[in-house]
């Protein structure tokens, strides 16, 4: 019998995260203390751009903004939001959003998979993502409960499973 596989892998919806743009852009037009304050939040290249008047009001766009992500279903661990910083006579806020494993992170799981995981389990490197495969596909779901359960700093998803 051949081995049963799947790949863990980091990605957004790209549509998901557009529809939460637009949702806290709404909020942030229509809420009473928002008004009058230079309040924005826009999506620039990349990254989103928050800017109001102060920095407790920079911190409270980014609040609106990951909480429409949560409602999304998008891990706040794919955000990568910055420090506000000063900008003329307004406060400025950066955040992106990130897609696929780092180097280093892939190190780690692979390390997780390879002391944590049944010993059957053989998991690999391939780019962006790992490839974890097992002659027992029960193997490979206690691997993806540890996966899970594990405190990691990237947002995961399973895919491919054969």
């Amino acid at each position: 019998m051949a081995d049963s596989s799947f790949d863990v892998v980091s990605k957004v919806d790209k549509m998901e995260a557009d529809n939460a743009l637009n949702q806290a852009q709404k909020e942030v037009a229509q809420r009473y203390d928002f008004k009058n304050i230079g309040a924005s939040i826009e999506q620039s290249g990349e990254k989103v751009l928050m800017k109001a008047n102060s920095e407790e009001r920079v911190k409270a766009i980014l609040e609106v903004y990951e909480s429409k992500l949560i409602k999304r279903g998008i891990s706040l661990r794919s955000l990568d939001a910055g420090e506000p910083y000063a900008s003329g006579k307004e406060y400025r806020l950066e955040a992106s959003m990130k897609e696929g494993i780092a180097q280093d992170d892939a190190k780690k799981i692979n390390k997780l998979i390879r002391d944590e995981a049944p010993k059957s389990v053989k998991s690999q490197i391939q780019g962006d993502e790992l490839r974890v495969s097992s002659k027992s596909r029960d193997d490979l779901q206690a691997t993806m409960a540890l996966l899970k359960g594990a405190d990691l700093d990237v947002a995961l998803q399973f895919i491919n499973f054969r």
